[in-house]
This record gives C-alpha cells, structure tokens and sequence, in this order.
C-alpha cells in the first residue's frame, strides 16, 4: 500500500460520501460529512480526482442541485454521466426520494445537475441503501427507511421513457434486511450480469456475511440467487460500511467494521467459479470510498481504526498483486483477467514476469530532444532536390546546427557522423525509396492491383531502421509535423499489393504497426500550436498526461485503462458537429455500439485544453472534410484531410496547411479529376465490415445520453 499525493483544489476530510470511477481517469467525490466528533456538517459538494495528474478540482455545479447529503447511493451511467438517490441530511432528517443526473460531459470542471423526471412510486426515502447500474436497469436495494432497515429491490430502465421505478416481487428466497451493505456489478464468467450484494448490518444489528446475486431473466422476470460458500474454506468476517469491487470474475471486499471496536479486517477476495474466499492484510478503513484501475484499489476518506471520530482525506493505494503475492493461484488468476483485459500491458507482463529483469522508464516531462538522424536526413535530402523546395530554402534557411545548440538540444558528433556515413550510401534502402518517390511518372499510371515496388523484405528493413530512431525520440515532437495513420484499409494494401497473409506475424503489416506503437503521438509547433490525429476527447487535459505515456504504446478499441482511453481519444476523437454543441457527446458514427470510448468534444473543451497548456491552435486530421479543411471553435481548430474523393465516394477535396513565420496559416487546395479513376482497392466484403466514414457535413448530431 502507498499514500498517494495529490495537489488542487483538496476537498475536506469527509465519511458517508460517494466517490464515482465515472471515465477512463476520473473520480467524482459527492456529499459526505465533514468535521469531528460533535461537529460533523453534511456537505453537498462536487470534486473530480484526475488519476493520472492527481489534481483535484472544485466542480461548480449548475441547475437543479441535490441537497447536501451523507449515506447516499451514486454509480456511473454514459461517459461522464452519474447519478445519486436517496441519502441522510442529518438531525434524523432523511433526502428526497428524487433521482438525481450529474452531466459532466461540459467543461472540465462544471456540471449540471437534473432531476429525473420519474412517474408513479418510487423507492422511497432511505440512508445506507446500494444503487447499481447493469446497462439499461438502475437497481436500488435495501438501506433504512428512518424507522427500520428493509430488503426490497427496485429497477428503474434509463432507455425508456416516461421513467419509472418499478418493485421486484421475487418468487424465490431473498436476502435478509440490511443497511450499509455493497453493491457491485459482475461482467464475466457464471455471475455476468448479476448485480451482487455483500454483507451490511441488519435489523438486530448484527454484522452479516452472506453474498447475493441479482439476475435478470429474458422474460424479464428477477430472482435473487444465494452465493455457495465451500464450507472447508475460510468464510469472510461480517462486517458493514464498508465497499466492493470487481475484478473479472473475483469479487472484492475492502474494509468495513464489525461490532467488535478495534477489529481488523482483511480484504476479502471472493471466487464466483470456485466459491471460494482468501483474506489478505490491507486498508482499515470504514464509511470510505473505493474504485480500482487495472490492478491498483484506491481508497479515499472515511475513517481508520486509530481515529475513528475524525475521518481522513488520505487516498490509499493498494497493489493488488502485491497483496495477494502469496496465493499463487489468485495472483495468476488476476493476472490472466488483466491480460484479457489488455494483452499487451507491458506493466501486467512485467509484473506477470517478476523473475526477469525489469526495466524502469524514466520520462523527463520538459527536456526536449531531437534526434540527429533525422535532421541529417532531412538537410540532405533538402540539399540534395532543393528544385523543389527553392522558395521554402529561401523564407527560412532549414535547420542550421549553431540554431540547434542554441535551444540547447544535444548532438553527439559520433553519433551523427556515423548517420551521415549510412545516409550518403547510395545504395541503403531508404535512399533507393526516397529516389523512387521523386519519381512519380514512373508509378502515377500504374494499374489499381498493381504489385508494389518494393519487397516485404525492404519493407521490414526500414521498418528495423526507422524504429531504432523513433523509439529513442519523445512522445511529443517539438518542431517537425507527422500524421498518424490510420491502420485500417492498410491490411488490404498489404494482401493484394504485396501477395501476403496480414495475420502472419512477421507480415509487412504487422511490422508497421509494431513500428507504430512507436511513433510520437503529438508535435508542437513553437510551443503555439498542437498537431494531433485525432484531438483531445474527454481524457486529455495537459500535454504532461501524452509524455507520461510508455511506448510501445497500446491502441486497442476495448478500452480498459486511462491510458487506453487517452490513447483512443488523441487517435480517433473528433470534435462535435457545429460550435454549439458544448462538452463531451456521443460519437455515433464511429461508436455506434455506444461503448462510450471513441467520443466528440466541443468548442469548450478545446478552449480549456488550449487554456491550461499556454496553447493558440489545434490542428488535427481524421475526418474527411469537403473542402479539405475546415476550422472549428471559432478558428481554434482546424481539421485538414489530404485525400481527394476519399474512398472513391464523396469527391471531396483535399488540402494542404502552409504555416509561415509569423503563423498565419494559409490552406493550398487539391481538387478531385474528373476522370473516372479507380484509386482506392474496393473490396465489397471489406466495405461491409467497415464503410467509409462519411465527411463532417453527412454526420447526424445523434445523442445517445440519459437526459
């Protein structure tokens, strides 16, 4: 376990709120009670915790605003969404029975809270309850009404409106009366789906340890299923006020207390395959809150053991593979859901392989690094056509080396020299292609299925090459300009015009993408303007978040961990459809199983992105635009796509950026022919997998959001 140190604006010490994982790297701390023995306030403020910046921040919250409250019930719905429900406002005084939505899909640190326009009964007035969201039903079970602690269930459908709770009459046995018990969601393995339930305390105040499963049959009918416990195993302690996590099929328990003053309580871990439970020293926390990232448990507030009338504002984090190193069965059962979960997490492999030699990365966020063989490349390839780049030469003398010592930037004379004699070989392979590409007669007509030019194995070779350099370069370029391609389409390429299998592993394909995960995700142009692919989605804020990422980077669609998520968002996020249209939204087009990863971002989140980075500009790529650019946020943004009449369907141009030294940008277009040419490989199988993504101005402004 370690304390983790944060900065920003800290929230007081609190216990009986609830802290909410609602995105990839974002806590939302609700309510609570603040204070000592004697003086406790019931608080109804809003703080987000950024994972990876540990920054908190105040969030101020607009619209229609639940009353400060404590023993209150919150989960997560879409993306930046959550809701809270019921809750005690202290001096015996219970909250209102409404339903309140959190939309935090605006700015980074305002939101708006509604309440959900509900019809007929509701649940209730209760403290000390569970809320539970399994995608579309909202699940509110047990807690005290104020005059006794109850068992009853409700289920509330976000997808349908008009909204309305309805009442589980379950035909079979049923859990016992219970407040200040846990509620979480299973998503793998027999007790996928189920929302399940742990311990609290009961009516004669008794601390319990049975487990509950809720299930949803396709008839709509709900029944509660009783969780087995192998008797020959050790059986988890009672306890109550305590919270429970997930894990693929593992269910986890983290603090709590019994009746028992002083009694320490390990964490709990519960196996749903093999009914199993292992107890491990952790965390003695109670009336806290928890959420868990790949294999770290964070703990924030509530009380210790040692103090258990002042409560903290310490957020703990737990190593759960450290914790659990000595069941070598649990550990290689975590480490096989986190691999599945993310195949190539360098830093499960690594822990998976704690006998090998590790390896620690150290990135300085602020030292700026060029390597050298890019520029010798660069000024001989400049030196060598500069026909075609007379006026550019004269504007602005490229690249003079006294100019790079002058920022500073470090050049080892061997190592340059040592470029230059591989660079002036006339016959190394990069220099046989760059002549070849200055060549274009002699390819411009060449059939659609025409084979390519040069092997796989010359492919491969710079392949080798070229990441020996770029995996040595920061992961955000200051000066030079790139474009991160896109991969899909390219596997066809590969098969049709260099006759291989893109499955092979030692493919040409796959050799490119591995090269990659390499490549810098950002350039900075005179630390004005930022180049991305895609943009800034809802995860990243400041550009330390991009150069606190490990290469060879992780681009995955199902995404699992902030990382992830910010690696998704720089690469595939687009900005909304007009400047009206603010925060975060649903991305439709490119997530239409609405898993919330691939998202749009407004004109209000490129200005605070821009605000908190000393920033003028965004220009970025990724959508196909008609007139080859288009500016966005009021000029803040441009979008430049190059490809005319992209995928043979839209006959749209395309467009290059020319930025001059005084930073005026001015756009040179290229228009379409007119003869019909087949430029693109068509394969209708293909199509169907994956359409072309329409331009900008095809897109609908459809919102799929719990409003």
């Amino acid at each position: 376990m370690e304390k983790v140190d944060y900065t920003g604006n800290v929230p007081q010490a609190r216990f009986g709120h609830t802290i909410t994982y609602i995105s990839k790297g974002k806590a939302i701390l609700f309510g609570g009670a603040t204070g000592d023995t004697g003086r406790f306030q019931i608080t109804g403020d809003t703080y987000s915790f950024d994972i990876q910046t540990r920054i908190w921040k105040k969030i101020e919250t607009n619209g229609n605003q639940p009353s400060p409250r404590a023993a209150h019930a919150a989960t997560g719905l879409e993306i930046n969404q959550m809701v809270v429900y019921g809750g005690a406002t202290g001096g015996g005084s219970l909250a209102s029975d409404d339903l309140y939505l959190l939309d935090l899909r605006g700015m980074d640190d305002i939101g708006m809270w509604k309440v959900v326009p509900v019809v007929g009964q509701t649940p209730g007035r209760r403290y000390g309850h569970t809320v539970t969201y399994s995608k579309p039903f909202l699940v509110v079970f047990g807690g005290n009404t104020g005059q006794e602690a109850v068992n009853d269930c409700w289920f509330l459908n976000v997808e349908k409106s008009p909204f309305a709770w309805q009442k589980i009459e379950p035909k079979n046995e049923s859990p016992r009366v219970r407040v200040y018990h846990s509620g979480t969601l299973c998503n793998q393995g027999s007790a996928n789906g189920m929302v399940v339930m742990f311990g609290g305390r009961s009516n004669d105040q008794s601390a319990l340890n049975d487990t509950w499963g809720l299930r949803r049959h396709r008839d709509g009918r709900w029944d509660w299923v009783k969780a087995p416990y192998r008797s020959e195993r050790e059986l988890p302690v009672g306890r109550y006020q305590h919270s429970s996590l997930f894990l693929g099929k593992l269910l986890l328990i983290i603090g709590g207390r019994t009746n028992n003053v002083g009694e320490q309580l390990g964490l709990e871990i519960y196996d749903t395959e093999t009914s199993e439970w292992s107890r491990f020293n952790s965390i003695q926390r109670f009336r806290h809150g928890s959420w868990a990232v790949d294999n770290f448990i964070y703990v924030y507030g509530g009380f210790e053991l040692e103090s258990p009338n002042i409560p903290t504002d310490v957020i703990m984090k737990i190593n759960l593979l450290k914790s659990i190193s000595s069941n070598g069965d649990l550990l290689m059962k975590i480490i096989n859901t986190l691999k599945q979960s993310s195949p190539n997490n360098s830093v499960i492999n690594d822990i998976s392989n704690q006998q090998k030699k590790t390896k620690t990365l150290k990135i300085n966020k602020y030292k700026i690094k060029i390597h050298i063989y890019l520029l010798i490349l660069f000024i001989q390839f400049i030196n060598k056509y500069n026909q075609f780049f007379i006026d550019l030469a004269h504007q602005n003398q490229i690249i003079q080396i006294i100019r790079l010592q002058q920022l500073h930037l470090v050049i080892k004379q061997t190592q340059y020299q040592q470029i230059i004699r591989i660079s002036h070989d006339p016959n190394s392979i990069h220099n046989i292609m760059i002549q070849h590409l200055l060549q274009p007669k002699s390819y411009i007509n060449l059939p659609e299925n025409a084979p390519f030019r040069f092997s796989s194995e010359n492919i491969i070779q710079l392949c080798d090459m070229a990441e020996e350099i770029i995996k040595n370069q920061p992961i955000v370029l200051r000066v030079f300009i790139y474009q991160f391609l896109f991969r899909f389409g390219f596997s066809d390429e590969c098969n049709q015009r260099l006759g291989e299998d893109p499955s092979d592993e030692d493919s040409v394909f796959n050799r490119v993408n591995r090269l990659f995960e390499y490549l810098p995700l950002a350039t900075i142009i005179e630390d004005k303007i930022i180049c991305l692919h895609g943009g800034i989605g809802g995860s990243l804020h400041y550009i330390q978040e991009i150069e606190n990422l490990q290469r060879p980077l992780e681009v995955v669609h199902e995404v699992n961990t902030p990382e992830h998520q910010l690696i998704v968002d720089i690469l595939w996020s687009d900005p909304t459809d007009s400047d009206q249209e603010l925060g975060i939204q649903a991305n439709v087009i490119r997530d239409p199983a609405g898993t919330g990863n691939i998202v749009k971002y407004g004109p209000d989140r490129v200005n605070q992105f821009l605000q908190n980075n000393g920033l003028s500009m965004i220009l970025r790529a990724h959508e196909c635009v008609m007139d080859g650019f288009e500016r966005f946020a009021g000029g803040k943004l441009i979008t430049v796509f190059s490809a005319t009449d992209y995928c043979g369907r839209h006959k749209n141009a395309g467009a290059v950026l020319i930025l001059k030294n005084n930073f005026e940008i001015i756009p040179k277009l290229i228009y379409p022919t007119s003869e019909a040419q087949h430029n693109w490989i068509e394969d209708e199988e293909q199509l169907k997998k994956r359409p072309p993504t329409p331009p900008r101005w095809k897109n609908n402004s459809i919102r799929k959001s719990f409003d």
